[in-house]
Formats: C-alpha cells, sequence, structure tokens
C-alpha cells in the first residue's frame, strides 16, 4: 500500500527528468534531475492511530467537535487510521517543491464505515503552491488545542475537497525587512456527503446535493517579532454554495438545478447573480458565509500575550459597519513562561444573538426600504445549512444538526452566548494535557426560539503520554492520549464518556 502511494510521483518524476534530457541538458544538469527523482520519494512520514470512543447516550461534544470531522456523536464509535505525507518543507532548499498525503480510515458507528479523511498533491513555486484535494488545514488566527473554533473555516468538519491557488505563509512585501508580510488563498471545490444526505434526511425535507464551493481569504501582518515585540494580523475569509440540486423543492419529490456555468463560477467572487425562483426578492447567488479576523500580539521576553476577533457575517448585511459588530468572538491567550504547570491559558467570548437584528425585508420595487436582519446563521433557505456530513463547517458551539437526532440538516440553535476557557501543559517531556471548559446560554433561532433560556456545560480533559523508552526499548513515535468528556444542560443534554486514543508516527524512508 505504501509503495503503491509513492509510485506515481516517482514514474510522472522520472518522465520529466527523461524529456528534459532529451531536449539537450547538459551533463551536470542531468545528474542534478536524476539525484532530484531520488530526493522525492525520501522524508515520506506515515501515521497509524486507533481511537475507541464509549459513552452513557450521545458522544460529549468535546470529545467529538474539531477533529476535522474524523468523529461521531454516536455513544460509542472508533476507528483505525492509516496515512502517508510528504511536506513541502521537505524540499525546502529548492524553489519547486512537491508533497503529497493519504488518509483513511476504517470507522464504526460513523457516518460511513470508511472515510478518506486526505487525498490531496501540492506542487509549490517558491512561497506560491497549488493544492489539489481534500486536506486538513487549521485554522487560522486560533489556538488548535484550546480554541473553541473559527466561525467560517474551522476544524469541525471533514475537509472539502477543493482545487486552490494559496500562499500558505507570510511574504514580506518590504524585502529583508519583513515588516510587512501578506497570505492568501482562492479556490473551488465541491461537497462529498451527496449518498449520505439523501439517506440521512427524513423523507420529504429538502436538502442540497452536487454542492459546488468556492473559498477565498486575505491577510495582512504588520510588524517583526524579531526587531519588535508587537505584532498586528488581520484579514478576511469568505466561502459560497452555489451549484448543485435542491431536492423536494419546492415540494416533496421535485427539484431545482441551480447555476452551474463559467458565468456562475465568475459571479460567485463577488457575490453577485441570483437563485432561481428569487423574482422580485432577488438576492446574491447561493450562501454566502465569512469572518473579519484580527489577531494583536505583545512578545516579553519568555512570554506572549494575543488578543484576538473574530466577526462573522451572512451575505452583506454585516459584512460592513451598517448594522453594527454586536455578534462576534473575542479571546485572549497566555503564553506563560516555561515550567512544569501550565504553558497556556485561554478565554474566549462568543455572541451571535443580535444577527443585525429580529426583523427580515428585502426591497421591492413597492417599498425601496430594505433591512438585512435576521441572518438566521449557518442556515439557508436553499441549501439547508452551513455544515458537511452533518458537522458544523466552522465553530461547534453552533449546536450541529447531527445533535437533533431527526433527520434535518438546519441547525435548531444558532443564536446563544458562551464562554470557553483552555489550558495547557507539559509536567514532563513524555506528558502533556488540556482542559476545556465551556459554558452556554441558548436562545434556539430567531425563526424558532426556545420556550425558555438552555444552558450547556461541557468539559473535557485530556493526557497525552509520548514515552521514549519503555525499559531497555525505544518507543521514538508512540503516542498514547486518554480523554474524559462530559455535557451536562438542557441543550445537548447529559452526556458522559471516555476516549483512549494510541497512534504511532515515523518515517517510511529517510
Amino acid at each position: 500500500m505504501q509503495n503503491k502511494a509513492i509510485c506515481p510521483t516517482h514514474t510522472a518524476t522520472l518522465l520529466v527528468c527523461c524529456l528534459l534530457c532529451a531536449c539537450g541538458m547538459k551533463t551536470q544538469a542531468q545528474s542534478q534531475a536524476r539525484e532530484r527523482v531520488k530526493q522525492l520519494g525520501h522524508n515520506v512520514s506515515y501515521r497509524i492511530e486507533g481511537q475507541s470512543t464509549f459513552s452513557d447516550h450521545d458522544s460529549p461534544l468535546w470529545l467529538n467537535a474539531n477533529k476535522y470531522g474524523l468523529s461521531s456523536i454516536s455513544g460509542n464509535n472508533g476507528y483505525i487510521r492509516v496515512g502517508a505525507f510528504r511536506s513541502t518543507e521537505t524540499d525546502s532548499t529548492y524553489n519547486w517543491k512537491f508533497g503529497y498525503g493519504i488518509d483513511m480510515a476504517a470507522a464504526y458507528d460513523f457516518t460511513s464505515s470508511f472515510v478518506l479523511q486526505q487525498l490531496y498533491a501540492d506542487i509549490q513555486y517558491k512561497k506560491v503552491r497549488l493544492s489539489i484535494g481534500s486536506k486538513e488545514r487549521p485554522a487560522n488566527l486560533k489556538n488548535p488545542q484550546l480554541s473553541s473554533g473559527s466561525q467560517t473555516f474551522g476544524t469541525n468538519a471533514r475537509p472539502i475537497l477543493e482545487f486552490r491557488i494559496e500562499i500558505p505563509e507570510y511574504i514580506s512585501l518590504t524585502g529583508t525587512s519583513n515588516w510587512v508580510g501578506i497570505k492568501g488563498h482562492f479556490g473551488y471545490g465541491f461537497f462529498t456527503d451527496n449518498n449520505w444526505k439523501g439517506t440521512y434526511t427524513e423523507p420529504g425535507r429538502q436538502y442540497a446535493d452536487h454542492v459546488l464551493y468556492h473559498s477565498k481569504s486575505g491577510f495582512l501582518r504588520f510588524g517583526n517579532e524579531d526587531k519588535f515585540p508587537l505584532i498586528f494580523e488581520g484579514g478576511i475569509e469568505m466561502a459560497n454554495q452555489f451549484g448543485g440540486i435542491i431536492r423536494n423543492y419546492p415540494r416533496e419529490g421535485e427539484s431545482l438545478p441551480m447555476g452551474h456555468s463559467i458565468k456562475d463560477f465568475i459571479e460567485i467572487i463577488y457575490s453577485g447573480g441570483s437563485d432561481p425562483g428569487e423574482g422580485v426578492y432577488a438576492n446574491a447567488m447561493g450562501n454566502t458565509v465569512g469572518s473579519w479576523l484580527f489577531s494583536l500580539s505583545y512578545k516579553f521576553k519568555n512570554a506572549k500575550l494575543r488578543v484576538y476577533y473574530d466577526h462573522f457575517f451572512e451575505d452583506h448585511s454585516q459584512l460592513f459597519f451598517q448594522y453594527g459588530w454586536k455578534d462576534g468572538l473575542i479571546g485572549i491567550e497566555f503564553q506563560l513562561p516555561e515550567n512544569r504547570f501550565i504553558s497556556t491559558l485561554l478565554y474566549e467570548r462568543i455572541g451571535t444573538k443580535d444577527q443585525s437584528g429580529a426583523v427580515y425585508h428585502d426591497h421591492t420595487e413597492a417599498i425601496p426600504d430594505q433591512i438585512s436582519a435576521k441572518d438566521n446563521y449557518y442556515n439557508h433557505g436553499l441549501y439547508t445549512s452551513w455544515t458537511h456530513w452533518g458537522q458544523a463547517i466552522g465553530n461547534p458551539l453552533y449546536t450541529s444538526p447531527l445533535y437533533r437526532h431527526d433527520g434535518q440538516l438546519s441547525f435548531d440553535n444558532n443564536r446563544f452566548i458562551g464562554h470557553h476557557f483552555g489550558i495547557s501543559g507539559s509536567p514532563t517531556e513524555e506528558i502533556a494535557y488540556r482542559i476545556l471548559y465551556t459554558y452556554t446560554s441558548n436562545w434556539g433561532t430567531y425563526s424558532a426560539p426556545y420556550d425558555e433560556i438552555k444552558y450547556g456545560n461541557s468539559f473535557l480533559c485530556e493526557i497525552a503520554y509520548s514515552p521514549k523508552r519503555i525499559g531497555k526499548h525505544r518507543t521514538q513515535g508512540w503516542q498514547a492520549k486518554a480523554a474524559f468528556g462530559l455535557d451536562r444542560g438542557e441543550q445537548i443534554g447529559n452526556h458522559t464518556g471516555f476516549q483512549l486514543t494510541i497512534s504511532k508516527t515515523g518515517w517510511l524512508t529517510k
């Protein structure tokens, strides 16, 4: 299996070298090309992992959330996972860099029994990369271990298959001084949960399949931490669901095909166009979501303090300041001086109650005034919801539809206030831990508010053990993680669970 994953790259590279040789390259260049072929197979890492979760009811929130969708809300679930990867960082001395990955799992009590979690290829020239496939990508300006998650491009759902051009790391706009940097991406893709939606959705309920995807982002960084301790980062993330077919619309058994022409691919870039059937209430095409992200950090001699903000918007109503930015996620992260007990403290406050207000009205010829309120975060009239395989693509505190257990893919709770705390540390070189606690007050949605506020408490304690030796035997690359999670409250119920993960990482070649 591992050799088969590497051979296509070897073959393609050998063909390239043969063509170059045929064109009359000098002997020295031929020798360099042959050496390049050999190196393409080097430094391929592997990961083997097994996980089991045991719960009395549904899986507790933090045993399920922010695992790139390789998780399940079922009370007892698990998987065996195998992956092989080659990073573009392996080619750090070359202008052209190549990377790839294949990552799959056999699972039980998941939304599917076989999960092709990642399958991608990266081709990079200097700092610009072409990335094709499904790939786990970290959230921007968030602590991956402690944060509750980003609101647009989070880490809660399975990766979306995407073709993107990106600058993954900041490149300097001010030469060697490196005071101003820029990064971003632009891509198209499609969702892979078509068959699952058809079987999961309650008969007669509306859902969308064969949905297309567009995403983009752009960030600026001001400051150079090596020369001055204060750094500011800011930018925007945007995504769109478009195209596909809306099933059971406008009534059961009927379908509404959506646009997928070249014109649609162009109009979706600037959220133009409109959807079929909108008539006088024509709005932007598809489902548009996005976030403004900002971060300000200060580096002390042996510590670091960072404050950040994540402002989510649907369509255009909170893209700018017309309705005020009353909703958002604000966080503070403190990396302490090196010690044996606590390395990082984090607090986040997220509020989504306002949504531009409770009244919605699109302008018409008879009524030219427009009030673009009632944003209904993560829900959409045609595309149902901002989900992939039933999990919220963004922040998991928006209660994912899978927790509804009613065959619907819409969010029944997107108006809430949450307080989230995270602590991590490493008492020894072999032991690390993290603790998460979240408290939420939930109001449901504007269209279907709860009769009374529902409260929720979610807790996680996770300990990771990475032994260097057991007895006389070296155990490099082995890790065992034990996690205890619980939920208490009316929002998703009372759940108690335990999760055990054992993994082995290493190199296939060196």
